[in-house]
C-alpha cells in the first residue's frame, strides 16, 4: 500500500502578512494625494530622508551595521547603483500619482515579472523555457496594442517595470540581508535628499514647515509608509512558498488598476481593455509555469528567503 505525503499547509500567519504588505502597496495611489500641494520631487525627497532615518534606527535595533562596514568598495557601488534605480522608481510613481496615471502605474506592476524574466536572458543569460517565451510575446503584443490605441508607448509603465526589474538584478548582486541593504541605499542618496529639502525650506520653496503639523506629519509618515510593507514582506518570505508570494504580488497592481478607473475614472478604451487583456493572459502563463516548476523541486526548494520589493 502506497503512503502519499501531505502537502505542507500554508502558514496562515505567513499568508496575512504577506496580504497586508500587497494591500498597503495597493493603497500607495491613496496616500501620496495627502502629501499635496507638496511637488512629487519635494516629497520624493522627504521619502528618502525618512525612509533612511527609520532604517538607520531599525538596523541600530538589529545590531546589523556590521554588514555595512564589512562591504566593500565593489559591493558600494553596486548598493550605489540600486539606490539610484530606487529613486527613479519611486520618483515616477509619485508623478504618475500625481498626474492621475494610476493606471499606466499598475500595468507597470503587473508586467514586472515579465520583464525580471527579459532580463535574466538579456543580462544573465538565462535560457527562458517555452511557457516564458510565450508570456514574454504576448506582454510585448500588448505594449502595442496599448501604443497604437494611445499613440505613443505607456512610457511611465514601462519605466516602472524596467526600473524595478533592474533593481531587481542588482539587489541579487549584493550579499546584504534586506534591512542592510535598504538602509545602505538610503546612506548613498539620504543625504541629497536632506541638502535639497533643506534648499527648499532655505529658499521658501518648501512645504515641510509651511502648512501645519498635519502636513508635517503626512511628510514624516513617508518613511514608515515606504519601509513598514518591505518589514512585513520579509517576515512573510521567511514563512510562505515562493509560488504564494508570487500570486499574492498581484494584489497591488489589481488595487491600483480599480484605484485608477473606479475612483479616479481614468480613461480605459478599448485598445487599453485589450492590452490589460492581454498582459493578463502572459502573467497567468507565467504563474503557471511558476507553480509547475516549484512543484517539481525538492520539498526543501519550496521556502526561498527573497529581498522584500520596493514600490
Amino acid at each position: 500500500m502506497t503512503v502519499t505525503e501531505a502537502a505542507p499547509e500554508l502558514d496562515r500567519r505567513g499568508v496575512g502578512l504577506g496580504v497586508a504588505a500587497h494591500v498597503a502597496w495597493g493603497l500607495f495611489p491613496a496616500f501620496w494625494p495627502l502629501l499635496d500641494p507638496a511637488g512629487p520631487v519635494e516629497v520624493l525627497a522627504h521619502r528618502i530622508l525618512w525612509t533612511m532615518v527609520l532604517m538607520a534606527g531599525v538596523l541600530t535595533l538589529l545590531r546589523g551595521w556590521g554588514a555595512l562596514r564589512a562591504l566593500p568598495g565593489r559591493g558600494w557601488l553596486t548598493v550605489a547603483a540600486a539606490a539610484t534605480v530606487i529613486t527613479v522608481n519611486w520618483g515616477v510613481f509619485i508623478y504618475g500619482v500625481s498626474i492621475e496615471r494610476v493606471v499606466d502605474i499598475a500595468l507597470g506592476y503587473y508586467m514586472s515579472p515579465l520583464v525580471s524574466v527579459l532580463l535574466g536572458v538579456l543580462v544573465l543569460r538565462e535560457r527562458p523555457n517555452r511557457a516564458q517565451v510565450v508570456a514574454l510575446g504576448i506582454a510585448a503584443l500588448a505594449v502595442v496594442v496599448i501604443s497604437v490605441g494611445a499613440g505613443s508607448p505607456p512610457w511611465l509603465g514601462l519605466c516602472l517595470a524596467v526600473s524595478f526589474g533592474v533593481y531587481g538584478l542588482l539587489k541579487k548582486k549584493v550579499s546584504l540581508p534586506s534591512t542592510a541593504s535598504l538602509t545602505g541605499e538610503g546612506l548613498v542618496v539620504g543625504p541629497i535628499a536632506l541638502a535639497f529639502v533643506i534648499y527648499l525650506q532655505v529658499t521658501g520653496q518648501g512645504t515641510f514647515t509651511e502648512l501645519g503639523g498635519f502636513h508635517m506629519a503626512m511628510m514624516v509618515l513617508a518613511g514608515p509608509v515606504t519601509a513598514l510593507p518591505l518589514l512585513l514582506y520579509g517576515a512573510a518570505a521567511r514563512l510562505i512558498p515562493l509560488t504564494t508570494l508570487g500570486t499574492l504580488m498581484y494584489l497591488t497592481p489589481t488595487m491600483q488598476f480599480l484605484w485608477g478607473v473606479l475612483v479616479n475614472g481614468e480613461d480605459m478604451p478599448v485598445s487599453r481593455w485589450l492590452g490589460f487583456g492581454l498582459v493578463w493572459i502572459a502573467l497567468a502563463l507565467f504563474t503557471v509555469d511558476l507553480v509547475r516548476a516549484t512543484r517539481a523541486r525538492p520539498e526543501r526548494e519550496l521556502r526561498p528567503v527573497p529581498e522584500p520589493e520596493t514600490r
